[in-house]
Order: structure tokens, then sequence, then C-alpha cells
């Protein structure tokens, strides 16, 4: 009985940390792909003639 408690305490305590990792990781992704996207946009607007900036 003593064990289940210690696992649950040990859970608990670190809860937070591997949610706020999954959450950073997640993010992380989510801006990657965006980057990604997004210089792939200007790449080819650039190539057909359409200059945005300058």
């Amino acid at each position: 009985m003593n064990i289940i408690q210690d696992t649950r305490s040990t859970l608990e305590k670190h809860l937070p940390l591997l949610l706020g990792l999954l959450v950073a990781l997640l993010a992380g992704r989510v801006l990657k792909k965006m980057f990604w996207t997004a210089f792939g946009m200007y790449w080819a607007l650039r190539a057909t003639g359409v200059h945005l900036w300058g």
C-alpha cells in the first residue's frame, strides 16, 4: 500500500513538468511549421515577381 502512495506522489510531483515539456514541444513544432510555410510562400511569391517588401 505504501508503494502505491509513493508512486502517486511522484507522478503528481512531476506531472506539471511533463505537461510543460509536452506543451513546449507541440508549440515548437507549430512554430516551425508556420515558419517554413511563410518562408515557402515568400519565395514562391518572389519567384513569380511579386515583391512584398521593397
